[in-house]
């Protein structure tokens, strides 16, 4: 393996509108040796998307002003390869049927059991 595939390896966004959110994932991901990228808001996650070699995405589907679908929809169109995972605290089964027929590979409710989301996480980013 090249040392720039090393480096890109573990690039993981959370993009979350709830700044304490963010901020626990980017605690948890540095911890178990990943790169985070943190986004409060659709503009920052499809920006982050087209400057960074991001591997997987961490996907809130209620943010303002971007829902998580149109999100999920526009990360797909930029890069179809990018595994996003939907976090909701909403019990929502039409937007989750949704966001899994539109690419996302798993969808956790908030609040996430941590242990949980780290060993999805650990599946799809070797």
């Amino acid at each position: 393996m090249a040392v720039s595939d090393t480096k890109t390896l573990g690039r993981i966004m959370v993009v979350d509108d709830q700044a304490g959110i963010r901020l626990l994932l980017n605690e948890i991901l540095k911890g178990e040796g990943y790169v985070p990228f943190l986004a409060a808001n659709g503009g920052q996650a499809l920006k982050l998307i087209q400057e960074e070699d991001i591997v997987l995405v961490l996907l809130d589907m209620r943010i303002p002003g971007m829902a998580g679908t149109e999100i999920l929809k526009k990360i797909k169109e930029l890069k179809p390869d990018i595994k996003v995972m939907i976090m909701t605290a909403y019990e929502d089964n039409e937007m989750m049927r949704d966001a899994m027929q539109n690419g996302a590979i798993a969808c956790f409710s908030k609040p996430f059991d941590i242990a949980e989301l780290v060993t999805a996480i650990k599946k799809e980013v070797v």
